[in-house]
């Protein structure tokens, strides 16, 4: 599903216009993004966790020069479900029937 698709489900939904739900959700995007730039967590409750995770430094070789690198230590973004959303996905029949046919 893609975000187009999400805004219009939205905008069915709700009956508020695609123009304000695309502006909303387009804020919330940007509230996360900046949130976590600045170091901040995002916790939606029923939902998940949008969480920096730390990850340490390392070192990477490059096979093919046969070279060794180091990868500094840095923070990527990530999404943490909730269980309550972990429980609904896992008890979702379509998701069961979508994955035997893959």
């Amino acid at each position: 599903m893609t975000k187009a698709e999400v805004i219009a489900e939205i905008s069915q939904k709700t009956g508020i216009e695609k123009a304000d739900v695309l502006t909303t959700v387009e804020a919330f995007f940007k509230v996360v993004k900046d949130s976590m730039t600045e170091g901040h967590n995002i916790y939606v409750r029923g939902f998940g966790s949008f969480v920096n995770k730390k990850r340490a430094r390392k070192v990477a070789r490059n096979i093919s020069k046969n070279t060794s690198l180091i990868i500094e230590e840095h923070y990527i973004p990530s999404f943490k479900p909730s269980k309550t959303f972990v429980a609904k996905i896992k008890g979702s029949k379509k998701v069961k029937a979508a994955a035997a046919k893959a």
